[in-house]
C-alpha cells in the first residue's frame, strides 16, 4: 500500500522524473501555459508554486535556489523579472491546470497547466 507516499512515479526513473519536472518548469516560465497530461501537470504544480512564492522575494538567497531548482539562468532571470510584481498580493494559488480531454493517438487525459 501506498499510504504517506507522496507525488507519482510517472513510469520513469528518479533522475528522468527530476529531469521532466525541471524541463517542464521551465517551459511553464519561458510559455506561461503548457499542455500536458494530467498527471504530469499535477506533479510539476506544487513545484512551480514554490517556486513562485520564492521569487516574490527577491534575495540573493532565493535567486541561488531557483537557479539550483531549474539549472536556467535565462528561466531564473525571466522567473524574477515577473514573478515579483505579477503575484505580490497573492498567498498561493499561482496556476491553474484546465483538463482538455483525451489526447488523439493514445487517449492519454490532457491538461492546460497555465500561469495566473
Amino acid at each position: 500500500m501506498r499510504h504517506q507516499r507522496v507525488g507519482r512515479k510517472l513510469g520513469r526513473s528518479a533522475e528522468h522524473r527530476k529531469s521532466l519536472l525541471r524541463n517542464l518548469m521551465i517551459e511553464l516560465i519561458e510559455h506561461r501555459k503548457i499542455q500536458t497530461t494530467i498527471a504530469k501537470a499535477k506533479s510539476v504544480q506544487p513545484e512551480i508554486e514554490n517556486l513562485l512564492a520564492l521569487a516574490r522575494e527577491d534575495t540573493p538567497q532565493a535567486r541561488k535556489i531557483a537557479l539550483s531548482r531549474l539549472d536556467s539562468k535565462e528561466a531564473m532571470r525571466a522567473l524574477f523579472a515577473f514573478a515579483p510584481e505579477q503575484y505580490a498580493g497573492r498567498n498561493g494559488g499561482f496556476t491553474r491546470i484546465t483538463k482538455l480531454g483525451p489526447r488523439q493517438g493514445d487517449a492519454a487525459e490532457m491538461a492546460l497547466l497555465e500561469l495566473l
